[in-house]
């Protein structure tokens, strides 16, 4: 197929989902097939599975040649699959959909209709969730708000990475290089025409998301950082709080205790009142510099310069 020829590319980030790939497959294809006229090609990137997954993925390239695949040489994340997708893609609209069934495949259509429209990112947003769990339901909630607030990036609440973007979202999507990163707050940093399609998920086909409290953490953490300065700014907040509470706590004592005689009987003393306020500003201290180290981390890893992602040419099948 050649590249001028490819209308969508659809990316599929894998990581042991054996079980799901062959039933997925055929949602898929079913409804990208009621598309007349559209040419499409899939493009389903092997994060480092530990099952049969890449063997499950060639038995399709073998019966359908629109099938490409990218394997890693290990696990690298969720975040870098994807990225790795967008980077090889050569449809003039490309969507990412999970391959564990969650992302209705049926709303590709929705997503072509607003693209054609005019629109070059189309956000797929979830209602609601089948069998969510209550930390990663409310989590989500707060980690929006909290963001959305503090940062000079907007995400949409509810913002999954089922989306279709643009080939012009995608060329500027190729020009940033950070390691540690969020795919979705990047294609929202980008800017361009957005739209949304709110979606009810599917309960996973089979198998249980790779997708852990942890790596939730991780994510969160990562978005902060990549596309925030709020913590920095918000440590300055905390420590000229803490310091005008240190102020008047200390005002207030010497004229409870000083020029008033401890009317109240509070009896503090000199070492005490030292204690507290030493206290105050150990956290302070502390509370600095584990956000300053996370802010090194991450000019670390940026210096190093290493590769976001490493093919394993032997697995993998993509055109010359």
């Amino acid at each position: 197929m050649k590249t001028s020829s490819v209308q969508l590319s659809v990316i599929v980030p894998s990581y042991n989902e054996e079980k799901n790939t062959a039933p997925f497959y055929k949602q898929l294809t079913k409804e990208l097939t009621r598309e007349r006229g559209l040419t499409y090609e899939l493009i389903y990137i092997n994060d480092g599975s530990s099952d049969g997954t890449v063997e499950e993925i060639r038995k399709l390239a073998k019966k359908d040649p629109r099938v490409r695949l990218v394997s890693f040489s290990r696990h690298f994340g969720k975040e870098t699959a994807t990225t790795a997708g967008i980077h090889v893609a050569r449809g003039k609209a490309i969507v990412m959909i999970d391959a564990d069934g969650q992302h209705p495949p049926q709303l590709i259509h929705d997503f072509l209709k607003k693209w054609r429209g005019g629109a070059k990112v189309i956000i797929g947003v979830r209602k609601a969730n089948q069998k969510e769990g209550l930390v990663k339901r409310y989590g989500s909630k707060i980690f929006y708000s909290l963001f959305n607030t503090t940062s000079g990036t907007s995400l949409t609440p509810g913002a999954t990475d089922f989306r279709l973007i643009d080939q012009d979202v995608q060329k500027e999507f190729k020009r940033l290089t950070e390691r540690n990163r969020i795919t979705r707050g990047l294609i929202d940093w980008v800017g361009f025409d957005k739209d949304i399609i709110e979606f009810v998920a599917n309960p996973r086909m089979h198998g249980k998301a790779s997708y852990n409290v942890s790596m939730l953490i991780q994510l969160f953490t990562n978005s902060f950082i990549s596309l925030s300065l709020a913590p920095l700014y918000l440590l300055s907040i905390i420590g000229s709080i803490f310091t005008f509470i240190a102020f008047l706590f200390g005002i207030f004592v010497i004229v409870e205790q000083l020029i008033m005689g401890d009317p109240m009987h509070l009896k503090v003393t000199g070492t005490g009142m030292l204690g507290i306020l030493l206290v105050f500003l150990v956290g302070i201290v502390l509370s600095s510099q584990g956000i300053i180290a996370l802010y090194i981390s991450r000019i670390h890893t940026e210096t190093q310069n290493r590769p976001l992602y490493i093919i394993d040419e032997t697995k993998s099948i993509l055109p010359k």
